[in-house]
């Protein structure tokens, strides 16, 4: 028997029984088996290698090891470069000596300031109170000591936030050095890199005391004033050696946001701060838990800064004070103000700010000392204020801007809220004027008695019927009233209480409101936001805002608006300050009765304007006082301010043509002749009146009449005012009073004559 050939992988063996189960996987395994071992047992030439295959995993590990190492490598070159181009500051770099000026319209200086002057001492860092300093370090950087110039977390924080469009922070004291020092406060990543560098330089190249005394040298503290030294003299008016531990404190609470934590302008703020800074300070154990508990928040702090080189305290200063405001509105700080050498150009025109101060001392002198008074006239076309007195005291109270009652001025927002509503009401609407009458529960009078059984809405404007204006009040709707008023410019947060008094101006508005409101009437309808400021260029050309020519708006219809302006042609002339030359103006007084009082008065308004300039007049006290002109008698709006008003208006527009208001296209009821008589002693104007039973003869246009029974007289004026009684009577007119008194020319009662000119509940003409 010859022996078997061996057996290969390529033979096929032939079955000649039945495998078992285990058989067949055994030689199924051992064929693979064979197969693997006849394989790696070829050469390398039998067959070429295989390229190996770029997978995106690996690709993008190669990506992420040369990002890696630019991350590691990056910063590094690029703190070298910096470290060699950056030079290290000193105080005496920060860019704090440059002027701001602020000019008049035309260019000319309005106020001018000067931080070096006043604003900035150097001291050593040993005339620092201790404690000071560290308020400072508890308020800024508790690490100050510690830190190598910068918190790493902080920086990541900013460019977190400026990456994703917030604001950046978490800077140091030491990089609060750099900005300030360098006058570099962009918002940028540029800046804190650069930042950083410098930060670490100045502590390898500075002791730490060294940047701290710098620091404190330069940093703002609001009011003016750089550095702690200054910061002491404007809120305490002493020497930074002498602040005390709660004094230090306080200064050390306004540096982060010192137009906002200054305690004259946000006392809650400002003591949350002061608070704030303490309890770090026994965080930090610079103050024992007792010290603590001893301090109390100072109360000696200065209400203003010493005045600023350059800045009048006159007049002038509210202007200043305004435009101030308005830069802070849109992002233009203090700060910049007074380090980056501005010029502020201002809207208002000094040959009218002139005109205004002028008119309100020549009536205004030999008035009793207690009153008051503010004028604003505003371009109807613009928005621009022309204008801005708020006081002759320019570091006292600005009256411009200070809230008062309108009393009657506010009528005419009644009547644009009844025009734009569905009633068809017109200037020619009949309403029932007669006095006393019980609205809404509240009984309301007219002025002096005035009664009109039938009497059109022109004549109740031009009386100022109280009782017509107060039932149209209610028929529109208290609310309808408030949103004419701030539709076409009194501000939205004001007139909160939606009640039948809003008819008779109950509630307290700026004299800014008025004319800016009454502008818009003047302008069709056409709303200008007022502005003061009207454009910033910083000392290397940058133009930081420009005003321009801004478009109005339409806030309420055309014809609306010049309803209401018909509504009160009559009104100047009807009350004896008419215009020169007879210039058309439409105008509204207001006088406001004191609290309690039925025969005296506490706020008196003249509202009015032309096609080109809107004016409002103020007059009154700091406490509510009763007003009353030098004979003693009760002021009224057509009295000092409309005398005021007319002197203003004729000087502001002498020489220009007598513009026109547009066509006239009456709304609802065209106006009509009243028809029926009105009764009362102080009727006149586009109503015929019928004279009261003492009245022997009336007067229509101002002039006075009388009856001499018994020894008295009765002046009649023309406007709604009156007064009766011995003695002398004024009727601003050229008729006399027979009998016990005489009727002179003035517009004012003198004498044992009272006068009365308001209704229950505050409105008066």
């Amino acid at each position: 028997m010859q022996p078997r050939a061996p057996y290969t992988s390529g033979d096929m063996p032939l079955l000649t029984h039945d495998e078992t189960g285990a058989a067949s996987v055994a030689r199924e395994g051992a064929l693979a088996l064979a197969e693997r071992t006849t394989t790696s047992t070829r050469s390398p030439r039998d067959s070429p290698p295989r390229a190996r295959k770029s997978t995106p995993w690996r690709r993008i590990r190669r990506i992420l090891y040369v990002l890696l190492g630019v991350a590691v490598i990056g910063p590094f070159l690029a703190f070298v470069v910096g470290w060699m181009i950056f030079s290290v500051p000193t105080a005496d770099d920060a860019a704090l000596t440059q002027v701001a000026t602020f000019t008049f319209a035309d260019g000319q200086p309005l106020a001018t300031v000067r931080p070096d002057d006043v604003n900035r001492v150097k001291v050593n860092l040993d005339q620092i109170p201790e404690h000071t300093r560290q308020a400072v370090l508890a308020a800024e950087d508790r690490t100050f000591y510690s830190n190598p110039g910068f918190d790493i977390t902080g920086i990541i924080r900013a460019i977190f936030n400026q990456v994703t469009g917030g604001i950046g922070g978490g800077s140091t004291i030491t990089q609060q050095y750099v900005k300030v020092s360098t006058g570099q406060d962009q918002v940028s990543l540029w800046r804190k890199y650069k930042e950083v560098v410098l930060a670490v330089k100045i502590s390898r190249e500075q002791t730490k005391d060294q940047i701290l005394e710098n620091y404190l040298n330069t940093i703002y503290l609001g009011r003016g004033a750089y550095g702690v030294q200054a910061a002491a003299k404007a809120y305490f008016n002493k020497d930074v050696k002498d602040l005390t531990i709660a004094e230090g404190a306080m200064l050390a609470g306004t540096i982060q946001s010192p137009s906002n934590w200054d305690p004259a302008k946000s006392l809650p703020d400002a003591e949350r701060r002061w608070n704030f800074v303490l309890d770090q300070m026994v965080q930090n154990q610079d103050i024992t838990p007792a010290e603590r508990a001893q301090q109390t928040f100072p109360t000696n702090w200065l209400p203003v800064a010493p005045s600023l080189g350059g800045v009048p305290d006159d007049d002038r200063y509210h202007i200043y004070e305004k435009a101030v405001q308005e830069l802070a509105a849109r992002g233009i700080t203090e700060q910049q103000i007074d380090t980056e050498g501005l010029t502020i150009t201002t809207t208002v025109q000094q040959q009218r700010q002139a005109q205004a101060v002028a008119a309100i001392k020549k009536v205004m002198t030999g008035q009793p000392g207690n009153l008051r008074s503010a004028l604003v006239s505003v371009d109807p076309k613009t928005g621009a204020i022309l204008a801005y007195y708020g006081g002759a005291n320019g570091l006292g109270t600005d009256y411009a801007n200070a809230k008062r009652q309108p009393g009657s001025s506010f009528k005419p927002f009644v009547l644009t809220a009844a025009l734009e509503s569905d009633k068809g009401i017109g200037l020619g609407s009949i309403y029932d004027g007669s006095s006393p009458q019980t609205l809404a529960g509240r009984v309301v009078n007219n002025s002096e008695g005035f009664n009109c059984a039938e009497c059109t809405v022109k004549t109740a404007m031009t009386k100022s019927i109280n009782t017509i204006f107060y039932r149209m009040a209610l028929d529109v709707g208290p609310q309808r009233v408030i949103d004419a008023a701030h539709t076409v410019g009194v501000p939205a947060d004001l007139l909160p209480d939606a009640q039948g008094g809003i008819a008779l101006g109950d509630q307290e508005v700026h004299p800014l409101d008025m004319a800016s409101s009454f502008a818009t009437f003047a302008d069709d309808g056409q709303k200008h936001e007022p502005y003061v400021v009207a454009k910033v260029v910083a000392a290397d050309g940058r133009v930081l805002f420009d005003r321009g020519d801004a478009a109005g708006e339409q806030a309420i219809p055309q014809q609306v608006a010049r309803n209401v302006t018909e509504s009160m042609l009559d009104v100047a002339s009807s009350s004896r300050i008419a215009l020169s030359n007879g210039r058309p103006v439409a105008g509204k007084t207001g006088t406001v009765q004191l609290d309690g009082s039925k025969n005296q008065n506490k706020d008196a308004w003249m509202v009015g304007y032309t096609p080109s300039i809107s004016t409002a007049v103020w007059v009154g006290s700091d406490f509510s006082d009763p007003i009353k002109n030098s004979a003693g008698s009760p002021i009224f709006g057509r009295m000092l301010p409309g005398s005021i008003w007319q002197q203003f208006m004729n000087d502001a527009l002498r020489g220009t043509p007598n513009e026109q208001f547009s066509p006239f296209v009456p709304m609802g009821v065209p106006p009509v002749a009243d028809p029926t008589p009105s009764s009362g002693s102080g009727s006149s104007g586009s109503a015929t009146p019928s004279g009261s039973p003492q009245s022997g003869s009336q007067s229509t246009g101002g002039s006075g009449n009388g009856n001499g029974g018994g020894g008295n007289s009765n002046g009649s004026s023309s406007g709604g005012d009156t007064s009766n009684g011995n003695g002398n009577s004024n009727s601003n007119g050229n008729g006399n009073g027979n009998g016990n008194g005489n009727g002179s020319s003035n517009g004012d009662s003198s004498g044992g004559g009272t006068s009365s000119d308001q209704s229950t509940g505050g409105g008066a003409g």
